[in-house]
C-alpha cells in the first residue's frame, strides 16, 4: 500500500502540473478515480476502454455501524467508505471481481500509517 501511495501521489503532482510523461498515460489497463473528492460517497465508474477496469473511490464519512468487541455488539461512530469496481466481464470474472475488491478493502481497512512513511 505504500508504494501505491507514494506512486499515485507523485503522478497526481506531475499530472497537475503537465509534466507526465508520454508513456506515463498510455497502455494501462486500470484506473482509480477519486469520486470523493468533492464529497460524492457513490458513484459507477465507467472503464476507460482498451482497459480492463476502473475503481472508483468515494468520500470518507462518518456513520453508525455495529462494533464487535469480546464483551459484546454496540453502536458506535465509524468512518466508511465506498468502493465501486467496473470491470470487463469479457476479461474479468465476477467471483475474481469480487475477491479483488474484498482483498482491497482488507488492505485499506487494516492499512497503519505510522508503520508506513
Amino acid at each position: 500500500m505504500t508504494e501505491i501511495v507514494l506512486s499515485s501521489n507523485d503522478l497526481t503532482d506531475r499530472a497537475r502540473n503537465n509534466k507526465l510523461l508520454p508513456a506515463e498515460i498510455q497502455n494501462g489497463t486500470f484506473t482509480v478515480t477519486n469520486i470523493g473528492t468533492f464529497g460524492s460517497i457513490a458513484g459507477t465508474p465507467i472503464i476507460n476502454q482498451p482497459q480492463v477496469a476502473i475503481l472508483a473511490i468515494g468520500a470518507i464519512v462518518k456513520k453508525p455501524a455495529v462494533i464487535s468487541t469480546e464483551y459484546g455488539d454496540s453502536i458506535g461512530i465509524k468512518q466508511q467508505m465506498i468502493l465501486s469496481l467496473a470491470y470487463d466481464h469479457r476479461i474479468v470474472d465476477g467471483a475474481l471481481g469480487g475477491m479483488f475488491l474484498q482483498k482491497v478493502s482488507y488492505y485499506i481497512e487494516n492499512f497503519d500509517v505510522s508503520n508506513s512513511f
